[in-house]
């Protein structure tokens, strides 16, 4: 799970960033032997996420409670800030045996809401006609992954998938990386990673991966964000230009 909203949590504009990346000449990810992409935010709108987890679940939470939407969301983005950047964070039976709602069957009836952000799909085209190892890294529950690729057809760009769940850390924690690296075998320095979560980047930073990219506007129904401690790039989209 990763939310962004507009309320408790705000978001800055960010219309003149330094680290910028101009154009796909400017980046040379060929030079990479290993490129690792986050799902949520990076390829795909994180739009739904939010949609899903500060409307859907507070609505249905709701009308079963029988209170006020305002009143449970404010407790769910309690619930939901005591959990970041945990594994359970991410976990559909967490939040299933927490909240008493059949996470699986609202996330089933929403699915047609998963969208690719703009210019994802053609960027995994044309990183993967080239002879690097990519690999879809994410948070994402098992769940949730199997119902994303079926809706959006990842499997057409990816031949491997790894979840945090796997390794019973996130992305964000540290034990994480080494688990990685001793899966797939990708030596660091010359691995490029991308990913719209500051605190994900900053561990594959201290971790030492060679390349970072932060994606600064992962849901497009919100303003991008500013990200001044990585190089960064409104979407990976934008890498083709």
């Amino acid at each position: 799970m990763r939310l962004e909203y507009r309320g408790e949590t705000a978001l800055h504009h960010d219309p003149v960033n330094r680290n910028k990346i101009g154009t796909f000449a400017d980046f040379d990810w060929r030079r990479h032997d290993t490129i690792l992409l986050d799902m949520d935010g990076t390829l795909l709108d994180l739009a739904y996420d939010n949609y899903f987890w500060l409307e859907l679940v507070p609505r249905h939470l709701a009308r079963i409670r029988r209170l006020p939407e305002h009143r449970v969301r404010a407790e769910l983005l309690q619930r939901y800030t005591a959990r970041k950047g945990s594994l359970a964070w991410y976990c559909l039976d967490h939040w299933e045996e927490e909240l008493g709602l059949d996470i699986r069957a609202l996330k089933s009836a929403s699915c047609h809401r998963v969208a690719f952000l703009p210019g994802a799909r053609e960027f995994l085209a044309a990183v993967v006609a080239h002879p690097v190892q990519v690999v879809l890294v994410t948070n994402a529950h098992g769940h949730t992954l199997d119902i994303k690729r079926d809706v959006t057809g990842l499997n057409r760009f990816f031949s491997r998938f790894v979840s945090s769940h796997d390794f019973g850390y996130a992305k964000e924690q540290a034990p994480f990386w080494p688990a990685l690296q001793a899966q797939l075998g990708f030596d660091p320095e010359n691995t490029l990673f991308i990913d719209d979560s500051p605190a994900v980047l900053d561990a594959a930073v201290d971790f030492g991966i060679g390349s970072v990219v932060a994606v600064t506007r992962p849901d497009t129904r919100l303003p991008a964000t500013e990200l001044p401690h990585h190089r960064v790039v409104e979407g990976v989209g934008n890498l083709l230009q």
